[in-house]
């Protein structure tokens, strides 16, 4: 937990009011999203038992698996889940756009959306990871067979429950989470795990928090008394009653969903949240067409070098995604200026027309001195970046004291286009209020992997020969 959190939890224990920790929402809330409320029987591993699935608020659609341990049943409730959700999917996967590659020399297919789906909390992603993962392997033919759409669902499911580990992906998101990335409760981060009683305390405080509490559960585990005193009676004896007592349980958890996509939208949305929709388009759209071509189910599990380059890539989407909340919003960039990997501070000299010829050709570089009070934590030689002007390296030439703070004599490069003579705004002016970090948004390239082949076979590499024995 941040400081800035900590204290926003500790002021929320006060007021009785959760507080805000965001000034911009950081994910991006489709226009028409899936809504999925999965519901599991306790003590069966991944037995489905039912599911609350719509695209609007007025029209939840109920699935129930009557007897869960029946493989028939299981299956026929996936097939029916697959008719409600596969169209929504594809539905998608219709007019795309051109996209420049390789500095405009070629194009790029994308789609012009994607999909997005909607789970009540964290354990809801996990139902779906293992959901899809026991029915992508299933055939439509031999000894059991399954309805033709139930492993293109699971290949589905697979996909979406991969995108969630990405940070800053929207493609599968959870209310928890999301409501937890802008707002904080006076409660323990277990007690924001319940759904009812996170949503109380942002839209109406402490004490509709506590009367939440004991609300019906968000799925996909149900509770306990529950199961014993009502679930397990209706189930054994086949009741017709079950999806009425079903439907009764999920829809005020259904209802909380889309109050928390209501809520969000009231939030101004990041800059740079659309960049990273356009990598979930990208994404979508490259899964789908590999779909679309036959391509083989995802694998139970990931090689070495596969898992290697995964890991590195979700490290860079973490980095990346982490200094772009902080660009699009003052309040999570506080948080690095109190840590001193940013400081904010007024340009009191500016040198906009700064040429340096000791190389082999003159270039442009301004130099500006910043007058802060805060903490400066960084060394003369440093790289800096400015959220108002990120294509623009500052570099640290000096750092002096003057007065009740410092000034700090910054020479800049980049971002002020390829003259001798920097473009107009380019360069801060004298007055203007700056903050620079030691934060970038800088590409950062991948790493270099062998070929599995290569590997030895304890990665799973060929097995040593005998002249290697």
């Amino acid at each position: 937990m941040s400081t800035l959190t900590a204290l926003a939890r500790a002021q929320a224990v006060a007021s009785g009011r959760a507080q805000p920790i965001a000034t911009v929402r950081h994910l991006h809330v489709h226009d028409h999203p899936l809504v999925l409320i999965p519901l599991a029987m306790a003590g069966e591993a991944n037995a489905p038992l039912a599911a609350m699935v719509g695209f609007a608020a007025s029209d939840p659609q109920l699935l129930v698996v009557t007897q869960p341990r029946n493989r028939d049943d299981r299956f026929a409730f996936f097939a029916d889940l697959s008719s409600r959700v596969l169209p929504y999917f594809e539905s998608f996967a219709t007019d795309a756009e051109d996209v420049p590659v390789d500095r405009g020399r070629d194009v790029r297919q994308r789609y012009l959306d994607a999909p997005q789906v909607w789970v009540p909390n964290p354990a809801g992603v996990d139902f779906l990871r293992l959901l899809g993962r026991s029915t992508r392997f299933r055939t439509t033919d031999g000894e059991y067979p399954v309805p033709a759409g139930v492993p293109l669902l699971g290949r589905w499911l697979t996909f979406f429950a991969n995108s969630a580990e990405v940070p800053g992906s929207s493609l599968l998101l959870n209310a928890v989470q999301a409501l937890g990335l802008h707002w904080a409760t006076g409660q323990s981060g277990a007690e924001d795990a319940q759904l009812g009683a996170l949503l109380a305390w942002i839209e109406s405080g402490a004490d509709a928090a506590r009367e939440a509490e004991n609300g019906p559960v968000a799925g996909p585990a149900t509770d306990p008394d529950f199961d014993n005193r009502v679930l397990a009676p209706l189930i054994e004896q086949a009741s017709p009653e079950l999806p009425a007592v079903l439907r009764e349980l999920l829809l005020p958890t259904w209802e909380r969903m889309w109050r928390t996509l209501g809520l969000l939208r009231t939030l101004p949305i990041g800059e740079r949240v659309r960049s990273r929709w356009d990598a979930d388009r990208d994404a979508f759209t490259a899964f789908a067409q590999y779909v679309a071509e036959g391509g083989a189910p995802q694998p139970r599990r990931d090689g070495a070098v596969a898992a290697a380059a995964r890991l590195q890539r979700l490290e860079n989407a973490a980095a990346r995604y982490a200094v772009q909340r902080a660009f699009d919003d003052p309040l999570v960039l506080a948080e690095y200026r109190l840590a001193g990997a940013a400081f904010a501070g007024e340009v009191t000299l500016a040198n906009p027309d700064r040429v340096d010829d000791s190389g082999k050709r003159p270039v442009l570089r301004p130099r500006i001195m910043v007058h802060t009070t805060e903490e400066v934590r960084v060394e003369p030689g440093t790289s800096l970046t400015s959220p108002s002007r990120p294509a623009q390296k500052a570099k640290v030439v000096s750092i002096s004291p003057a007065g009740a703070g410092r000034d700090v004599l910054l020479e800049l490069s980049g971002g002020m286009g390829r003259k001798l003579v920097a473009e107009p705004g380019s360069v801060p002016a004298v007055g203007e209020r700056l903050i620079v970090t030691t934060l970038s948004e800088a590409y950062r390239p991948g790493g270099a992997f062998p070929d599995p082949t290569e590997t030895p076979w304890t990665h799973g590499g060929p097995p040593a020969g005998p002249e290697q024995e």
